[in-house]
C-alpha cells in the first residue's frame, strides 16, 4: 500500500460499478495497476451491465458516498482522482 517500505503513487476513483469490468471503477484499478499505482475507489452506483449495454442501475446513497469518501481521506495520502459516473447532483 501507500507506506514507508515502498512508495506507490496513491489513486483514487469515484465511480460507479461496472459488472461487466469493462468500465467504471474496475477499468479505472486495472488502468491504475498498469501504470503502478496502487488504486483506491469509491463507488457510486452499481450497474448490471455486459458487452451489450446496461439493465439497470442502483445508485449508493450520497451520505454513503461520502462515507467511503471520508475514510479514505483520513488515512491516506491520495496523489490523483479520476471522477466518473456521479449517477446524480447530490453525488
Amino acid at each position: 500500500m501507500c507506506d514507508q517500505n515502498r512508495q506507490y503513487t496513491c489513486t483514487l476513483t469515484i465511480a460507479g460499478s461496472d459488472s461487466s469490468g469493462g468500465a467504471g471503477i474496475q477499468a479505472d484499478l486495472k488502468t491504475f495497476a498498469a501504470l503502478g499505482c496502487y488504486g483506491m475507489s469509491v463507488i457510486t452506483a452499481l450497474t448490471a451491465q455486459n458487452t451489450q449495454g446496461v439493465i439497470a442501475v442502483q445508485p449508493i446513497a450520497a451520505d454513503f458516498v461520502g462515507e467511503q469518501l471520508d475514510a479514505v481521506i483520513a488515512d491516506i495520502k491520495i496523489a490523483a482522482i479520476k471522477i466518473g459516473m456521479l449517477h446524480n447532483q447530490d453525488v
